[in-house]
């Protein structure tokens, strides 16, 4: 699994949990290091070990530990890039949900060996979707529903999100559109501020 990935895990626990239970992940895991190289690739093996060791200390479930980092990776200030890539999807949640079907090569043109599977979104009926996020990184399904629901409260929008089990290779997402502008949304600018 590319390091990337690794490191948003470590990014969210030690954000949500704290350096040492962060520790204590990669101690049981047996890694023999705790600190993950964006830029490098690691062993799926690795990779497993790590997401059993993360529910095997934090005492959580790990689909709803990953829908939680879904959310972090786009509500924390740490990971704004991911945000930016996203926000640049649509000026609205339904231009951004057929956006996704593109995701997968956005990401590679920011990182060119960042592999991310195939999404896939089909409109069922005004407001109501269908997203297929095919099978090839473990947990993809559960951090793209909190992606799904934070992206839902970046642009302002009450959605209803439903694992709706596994489809022809994918997991799939149902979402329902219930209110745009139901909040207000957080600010977005296309140019980057430098501070």
């Amino acid at each position: 699994m590319h390091g990337l990935i690794n490191r948003a895990i470590q990014a969210f626990v030690c954000s949500t949990y704290g350096e040492s239970r962060w520790r204590d992940v990669t101690d049981s895991a047996e890694l023999g290091f705790s600190e993950f190289e964006a830029m490098l690739i690691y062993t799926d093996d690795q990779s497993k070990k790590l997401l059993a060791a993360m529910e095997q200390v934090l005492q959580r479930p790990l689909p709803e530990m990953l829908e939680d980092m879904g959310t972090f990776l786009v509500s924390n200030p740490q990971v704004e890039a991911l945000r930016r890539l996203l926000r640049f999807g649509g000026v609205n949640y339904v231009e951004f949900l057929h956006s996704l079907d593109d995701l997968p090569d956005r990401a590679r043109l920011a990182v060119s060996d960042l592999y991310l599977p195939p999404l896939e979104l089909i409109e069922t009926a005004p407001g109501q979707f269908k997203l297929f996020c095919q099978d090839g990184l473990p947990g993809y399904a559960s951090v793209m529903m909190g992606v799904l629901r934070a992206m839902a409260d970046d642009y302002g929008d009450l959605v209803i999100l439903e694992h709706s089990g596994h489809q022809d290779g994918a997991e799939v997402i149902s979402v329902t559109l219930v209110e745009t502008d139901f909040a207000e949304g957080r600010a977005f600018d296309l140019g980057a501020h430098l501070l």
